[in-house]
């Protein structure tokens, strides 16, 4: 086994990640935004010209002319300029946020979860809003380039008609954002507190999802839902809170902007009225303190994204810069398909020992459902093997020494309770698309009357967690996926709890033929399984007791007849 190494990834390293890698679209996004802002200013500028130059005598037509196609390249600038800058902008943010939703994903699929105390609601919920809201980044510091560009701009025209108008727009500026670089920091913290309670919430609420079946059963869903509505009130407190403070931020933003817009419009009025300023510089500081209200407004709300964009990076870097529970090693098993289980403990399973030759048909008849669910995470690697005593080779190799790779391709654990998502019945089978097997496991299955319900066959249309199927219907799909992977070694837990007998049945002897010469071990407690395996294993209190063929052990062990028959 290996130590992991890696450098934990902070917060703010995320962002420099994200603005590193997008330099290029940052660059030209900001030469195009910049042209933009700087033809928004540019307008009141050449109003003011035009009107200065028709009080003159001697003024043209020609000159108007010239006057007016000069607005038109403004217009024509800032209309482009605006849309292809932002295409370029919201085209690296789009690419950016799937970067991080697929690295954020990557660790969620690892063989064994990484060290984190997150669920998984949690986890989708920085996958989603957290990495759309990090790479919000990449927009945010062009606009605040350019909202730069179009604040230095006034201010040096501005500064040309009178100094005192130009000092006015910078001094005015520099008190706005440190006032709200102030407010920012608040806005950050509550942001990432609001994050995190909306996704225990999520996380609650899927948790609620997954097992409504079995609340209902024994009356728990009325502590559920209390349990649920306690943590999405507190969510929804929060996210009042984050309300307030991002309206008081935008309040104050719009407030002062006014003050400084209006405080450049009377100065001007007033420099006009003592004559040190000309009608036309009258009318360009006129027009640039409105137009200067919207790069102002932009330029003092980037703070407040920034901080958002820093919270949600904080909080990706929980997922991505958390050491994984496991760092699996580099090798790959030999050719064939041998499992053995070495003296294993972990949970319920006390010295556990068997061994399954390549190409055997084996059931394991468990006593205790702990141990079958203790069993099948050793061998789907949901418990690294630092975490249990004793040793599981495949093919010869440990798994510790295995990689990530040669385990996928290796051996397949399906759950009794697999995840059926929204898409169709191929696309359930087959998520790939690779599979050469999908009409055998479709039959060996019995999933062949729910194809033969729709016209659609395959292609009909499965709603997410499979909600219109029943769960027969869902389980056997789960079985067809996992029979459709062809891998070396097959475990299935629990495969047919949902299944008539005599579908059981028929299902069972598919199954063994299908894989027949391929290593497949079934922990089950089915009588349909049991008798097709090749031998029976008794899973009694965490070690292997007895071991035979089916009918032998009904007819010599009483305590597995009463375990088994039904």
């Amino acid at each position: 086994m290996t130590t992991d190494t890696q450098r934990p990834r902070e917060g703010a390293a995320i962002l420099r990640t994200a603005l590193r890698r997008n330099i290029g679209a940052m660059a030209w996004g900001t030469l195009l935004m910049g042209l933009y802002q700087a033809g928004e200013t540019a307008f009141p500028i050449a109003l003011g010209l035009i009107v200065e130059h028709t009080m003159r005598e001697g003024r043209s037509l020609q000159a108007l002319a010239l006057s007016i196609g000069a607005l038109a390249v403004i217009i024509t600038t800032v209309s482009l300029s605006w849309r292809f800058g932002m295409r370029i902008l919201q085209k690296a943010n789009t690419t950016e946020a799937h970067r991080w939703r697929v690295k954020v994903a990557a660790c969620g699929l690892q063989p064994v979860a990484r060290d984190v105390d997150l669920k998984s609601g949690e986890v989708l919920t920085i996958a989603t809003e957290d990495a759309d809201q990090t790479a919000d980044i990449i927009e945010v510091v062009p606009l605040l380039i350019s909202s730069l560009v179009a604040v230095l701009v006034a201010a040096v025209a501005l500064g040309l008609a009178d100094i005192r108008l130009g000092l006015l727009v910078i001094v005015g500026t520099v008190a706005i954002l440190s006032i709200l670089s102030v407010m920012s920091r608040r806005i950050g913290s509550s942001t990432q507190e609001q994050q995190a309670r909306v996704a225990r919430a999520g996380a609650k609420v899927a948790d609620l999802i997954t097992g409504l079946r079995p609340l209902h059963g024994f009356g728990g869903n009325h502590a559920a839902f209390r349990s649920y509505r306690k943590v999405s009130t507190e969510a929804k407190h929060q996210s009042i809170t984050v309300a307030k403070v991002n309206g008081a931020y935008a309040g104050t933003a719009l407030a002062l902007n006014a003050v400084l817009a209006g405080a450049v419009t009377l100065t001007a009025g007033w420099l006009a009225f003592e004559g040190r300023i000309n009608i036309g510089e009258l009318v360009m500081a006129v027009g640039l303190a409105q137009f200067i209200m919207e790069p102002l407004k932009l330029f003092s709300e980037m703070p407040k994204y920034v901080m958002i964009a820093r919270a949600s990076a904080e909080r990706m870097a929980l997922v991505l810069s958390a050491p994984p529970v496991m760092t699996p090693g580099a090798e790959r098993p030999s050719a064939g398909g041998d499992l053995e289980i070495d003296c294993v403990r972990h949970g319920t399973l006390a010295n556990l020992k068997f061994q399954v030759e390549a190409g055997e048909f084996v059931a394991i008849a468990p006593y205790q459902p702990r141990a079958a669910a203790d069993l099948a995470a050793v061998l789907a690697v949901r418990v690294p093997p630092a975490a249990y005593e004793g040793t599981v080779r495949i093919g010869g190799r440990e798994l510790a020494d295995l990689s990530v790779e040669a385990v996928r391709e290796h051996i397949l654990v399906n759950p009794y309770d697999g995840e059926i998502f929204a898409g169709t019945l191929r696309t359930n089978i087959d998520p790939s698309g690779t599979s050469r097997t999908v009409p055998d496991a479709v039959e060996a299955s019995m999933l062949t009357d729910v194809v033969a319900l729709h016209r659609e066959g395959l292609d009909y249309g499965v709603r997410d967690r499979g909600a219109n199927l029943s769960g027969g219907q869902r389980q056997r799909l789960s079985l067809a996926r996992a029979l459709a992977a062809d891998t070396d070694v097959l475990v299935l837990h629990d495969p047919t709890t949902a299944v008539d007998a005599v579908t059981e049945q028929l299902i069972a002897r598919n199954v063994a033929k299908l894989r027949r010469g391929r290593t497949t071990i079934v922990i089950t407690s089915s009588p349909a399984f049991l008798d097709a395996a090749d031998r029976v294993l008794v899973l009694d209190d965490g070690v292997i007791t007895r071991e035979d063929t089916h009918r032998n052990l009904l007819a010599n062990d009483e305590a597995y007849c009463l375990a088994v028959a039904r």
